[in-house]
This record gives structure tokens, C-alpha cells and sequence, in this order.
């Protein structure tokens, strides 16, 4: 893992490097590392990436590595798509045995609603496709539904999301949709460094609800670069014990 997110994060800064320029170009827009997104889209008509690596843990021998990975494109201030999951799975299960692989692939679609210069609402929908192997994905599309609100609150920024995701593959009693959550609250510590926090979950009925705590850094290494890294823990049994990652968010280049 250590190997595949050096290599991934490595091709990532020597992208950015090589793309940042003067002061006067536009911003990236980081949606990583938490779960929330913002109902801001990234700077129209570039393409913006966002790719990282992730361990997650749920005992003391079994814990999955992933590199997550965004690609956005807004077409105006107010629609815009991306498309993401993960470039590489590999789960180790508590017997030792590994499966690894492509992750499943999300195509989403987003609605800005502004309301003033410092709130505005968002709507997102897609779908989830079953692109990676067995034991790996999810097996089956899904269909996915979020509300968003967000709001500067003087030095401070806040994301609340609230979705819904008909879930492709169920067994019995487990219900197919499942209620998706995620609050955020973060700041500016410098011009350069800023921290976030949230507390995320979900809920299905037939299954054990979800929830956790995550805590986060960034710096803007230009303004076209930022790194992120950070950790999460679970609050409950039915959630993952830890996770901790890093990546980078890079506004790469402009199509019209």
C-alpha cells in the first residue's frame, strides 16, 4: 500500500508542480477528506483531481487499503459532474486471505442553489456502478440522492449533507435504501493551513447504523495545490475502528 500511494501521490505533485502558475488562476475546490461535500463547485471549465490513499482498519488483522480518486468538471458556477471511486482495493480478511483490484465508479451529477454570498443549498444524484470484482464493490448499481447546505459562519465554514442511496444488492430483511449523513465544521488556522472536523453515519433498516468522528489538516501548497491528511474513528461497533489518510486536490487544467 505504502508503495502504491507513494507512486500515486508523487505522479500528483509533479502534475500540480508542473501546472501551478501565476497568482491570478483560479482556486481549487477541495471536497477531500471528508465525507460531506460543499454545494460550491470547483472553477468552470477546468478539470480538478482529487486522489489520495486510505487505510482502514476493523480489528486487529483485518483492514482494507484504497486510493480514492475525483475527477470534477463544473460546467457554470451552478452545474456541474464528477466522477470517482477507487483506482485500487485490496482487502485483507482476518484469515489473511487478500482480494485487491479497481473499486466501483460513481457518476454524479450537481445543482447549486445560491443564497447569499455566504449560504447557498445543493442537489446531488447518480449512480454507483458495480465496476469492481467480486467482494470488492458493491455488486450491483446503486442510486444515490444528497442534500446539501452550507454556510460561512465568519471565520468558520460549515457542510451538512443529508442523502439517500437505493441500494442494488440486499439480502433478506435488510431494507434497500439506506439514509446517508455528514456535518462538517471547518477553518482557516493561516493562509495556508486549515483544519475541519465531522461526525458521519448511515442508517438501513436490517442493518447496524454506522457512525464516526473524523479530524482533518490542509494546506494550500499554491493555489492550485492542496494537500490533506488525516484520521477518523469509529463510534460504534458496526463502524470501522480507525482510518487515517492523505492525498491531494489539484486544479489541473482549463477546457474552454
Amino acid at each position: 500500500m505504502k508503495n502504491y500511494v507513494s507512486a500515486m501521490l508523487g505522479l500528483a505533485l509533479f502534475v500540480g508542480m508542473a501546472i501551478a502558475t501565476a497568482d491570478e488562476d483560479p482556486s481549487a475546490t477541495p471536497y477531500r477528506p471528508t465525507v460531506s461535500t460543499p454545494a460550491n463547485l470547483s472553477e468552470p471549465g477546468w478539470v480538478e483531481l482529487e486522489i489520495g490513499g486510505q487505510r482502514t482498519s476493523s480489528g486487529s488483522s483485518t483492514h482494507r487499503d484504497n486510493i480514492p480518486y475525483t475527477l470534477k468538471y463544473a460546467f457554470t458556477p451552478d452545474w456541474g459532474m464528477r466522477v470517482g471511486g477507487d483506482a485500487w482495493v485490496r482487502d485483507v480478511g482476518s484469515d489473511g486471505a487478500k482480494l485487491s483490484g479497481l473499486g466501483d465508479t460513481a457518476i454524479i451529477i450537481k445543482r447549486r442553489f445560491a443564497l447569499t454570498d455566504d449560504t447557498a443549498f445543493g442537489l446531488e444524484g447518480g449512480v454507483n456502478l458495480p465496476t469492481a470484482k467480486d467482494g470488492l464493490g458493491s455488486g450491483k448499481a446503486d442510486y444515490l440522492l444528497s442534500g446539501i447546505y452550507s454556510a460561512n459562519l465568519g471565520a468558520y465554514h460549515t457542510d451538512l449533507n443529508l442523502g439517500a442511496t437505493r441500494v442494488g444488492q440486499i439480502d433478506t430483511g435488510e431494507s434497500r435504501w439506506q439514509t446517508n449523513w455528514a456535518a462538517s465544521l471547518s477553518r482557516s488556522i493561516t493562509d495556508r493551513w486549515g483544519v475541519a472536523g465531522e461526525f458521519s453515519g448511515t442508517y438501513r433498516k436490517g442493518m447496524p447504523s454506522t457512525a464516526q468522528f473524523l479530524v482533518a489538516a490542509s494546506c494550500n501548497y499554491t493555489k492550485r495545490i492542496v494537500f490533506d491528511a488525516g484520521a477518523a474513528v469509529g463510534l460504534n461497533r458496526a463502524s470501522p475502528d480507525w482510518s487515517l489518510f492523505a492525498g491531494v486536490t489539484l486544479l489541473l487544467g482549463k477546457l474552454w
